[in-house]
């Protein structure tokens, strides 16, 4: 699948499968900076399989003003986020086949400070794309376009809530080992690093069936 047109996703911490699966239809990809900061998104959270299943994992960000650019939103540290994360993940994915791989390489980010969410997404983002051998690594959009010319416009339709999420004809999730599934089956479009930590090198193959299936 090729498209002709680039594509504009919004920022988003350890994004969905879905969102990973834009790297791959072989168009430029832009995040967008400028847009206002939008709460109870993709933008500070994440969804990970834990022993009691779907579990959220969430930034918190310091009070934003309503016009507050998603490049100036502000991560609140105060409250030791870092180590409830990392304790998390490490819960959910320390008997999966290739965490111990990995762990390292996302461990770093949690052992530190960081300012700025957007720069952290950026920051993991690009060590996810790394990991998986996607070369197709983001640029930064250079200015605000409320109805975007030249791009295929995702930043509203990733989404976490059903109800404000769009039909994606190009996503189709493709099934894979996941640590708890015995215990609740097969979910969805989790976090990447769920698809990663899983399967490993073979992660991309699994992007790739989950595009080429609507084919």
């Amino acid at each position: 699948m090729i498209y002709s047109s680039s594509i504009l996703l919004s920022t988003a911490y350890l994004p969905p499968v879905q969102y990973i699966t834009k790297f791959i239809l072989g168009a430029p990809v832009s995040i967008e900076q400028f847009e206002n900061y939008q709460k109870q998104s993709y933008r500070n959270r994440c969804y990970i399989y834990g022993a009691n299943g779907k579990q959220c994992l969430v930034i918190p960000v310091k009070k934003q003003g309503l016009r507050t650019p998603v490049s100036e939103a502000e991560i609140d540290n105060r409250y030791g986020w870092q180590k409830i994360h990392l304790k998390s993940i490490e819960s959910a994915y320390r008997l999966s086949a290739f965490y111990e791989y990995y762990a390292d390489d996302f461990r770093k980010f949690y052992e530190k400070e960081c300012r700025f969410l957007f720069t952290l997404n950026m920051e993991l983002l690009r060590l996810i794309l790394s990991l998986m051998g996607i070369h197709n690594g983001p640029d930064t959009t250079k200015s605000w376009e409320s109805i975007p010319t030249n791009y295929i416009d995702y930043r509203q339709s990733i989404h976490p809530k059903a109800r404000l999420a769009l039909p994606d004809d190009d996503f189709n999730p493709q099934p894979y080992q996941q640590v708890f599934q015995e215990r609740y089956g097969f979910i969805p479009n989790l976090s990447v690093i769920d698809l990663l930590f899983n399967e490993g090198p073979l992660a991309v193959e699994v992007l790739k069936i989950s595009v080429m299936s609507n084919e």
